[in-house]
């Protein structure tokens, strides 16, 4: 279903994939493309791996538009036109999730975020300025800027904990892993400046926001996988969990089904329809 709202004096789109008749109270689960993508090729470039989630009941799915297939992510080096007209993306990311609660009666308490690239940049800034909104997180091929190139707060706590997820590939020739600074031509195309954390600073980040003060388990990634996925948990009783998902030799990609070209090797196992369905699956719990 194509649906718009109005937010931040603009008129914005997005598409919601699941039966408005079905029973109320099903989680939300708002999908965030990367650049130079919209809602509905990001829909088709992960292979449509999370309409699933809609068509089981589980979840209701809508993917958003960036506004000139960008994302306002609070990244101040950057210069793509929704950082340089300072769109209000979270007033439409809080638009959308008013609309479809009122088209599909979801459940505003079980709201998780999903995004890639740039738009995991603005899953992270939501994580930041508007964390009650979130239920959930999931981080895809972006790590988080450092301080002097974040324009939202860069806090050690946080008075809104929300279990985050992230995906990392340790061969993103876009995110290096290790952090930095972007590679030049990335810059150029992508319009984008400024250094970011490395993929494990970046899970430290989030687990140390959360209030986790114990040391991450480390899983072994199968050894048969064409690209292995090792598992970096920050789990403490009474805190919501952070999990690095480090895809060895994977690149700058949504796990799960390829769907046209990929910038890398992509991991098959776990892909983005299971770490979603798993944290949906947390969520269930924590309402018992």
């Amino acid at each position: 279903m194509n649906a718009r709202v109005e937010a931040g004096g603009r008129t914005r789109t997005f598409v919601v994939v699941g039966e408005a008749d079905e029973p109320a109270g099903r989680p939300l689960v708002l999908v965030f493309h990367g650049s130079k993508q919209t809602g509905e090729s990001h829909r088709r470039f992960t292979g449509r791996a999370l309409d699933s989630l809609a068509a089981e009941g589980r979840a209701v799915v809508a993917y958003l538009d960036g506004y000139r297939s960008n994302w306002n992510d609070a990244r101040v080096q950057s210069s793509f036109p929704a950082r340089k007209e300072n769109v209000d993306d979270i007033a439409f990311a809080r638009e959308v999730v008013a609309s479809v609660a009122e088209s599909h009666g979801i459940d505003t308490g079980s709201v998780v975020a999903v995004g890639f690239s740039n738009g995991g940049q603005m899953v992270i800034r939501l994580l930041h300025e508007a964390a009650e909104l979130l239920a959930g997180a999931v981080i895809v091929a972006a790590t988080m800027p450092e301080r002097e190139n974040f324009g939202a707060e860069f806090s050690a706590r946080t008075d809104h904990p929300v279990p985050v997820t992230i995906v990392a590939g340790t061969a993103d020739p876009i995110i290096p892993f290790e952090g930095g600074r972007m590679p030049w031509w990335a810059r150029t195309v992508f319009s984008i400046g400024g250094r970011t954390l490395s993929a494990v600073a970046t899970a430290d980040y989030f687990a140390q926001r959360n209030g986790i003060t114990v040391e991450p388990h480390r899983s072994e990634p199968a050894a048969s996988a064409k690209v292995p996925v090792e598992t970096l948990a920050h789990r403490e009783a009474g805190r919501p969990p952070v999990t690095l998902y480090v895809a060895r030799g994977g690149g700058h990609t949504v796990p799960g089904p390829a769907a046209g070209p990929r910038v890398g090797r992509t991991a098959e196992h776990p892909g983005i329809r299971d770490i979603v369905s798993e944290v949906l699956g947390e969520l269930r719990g924590s309402h018992r």
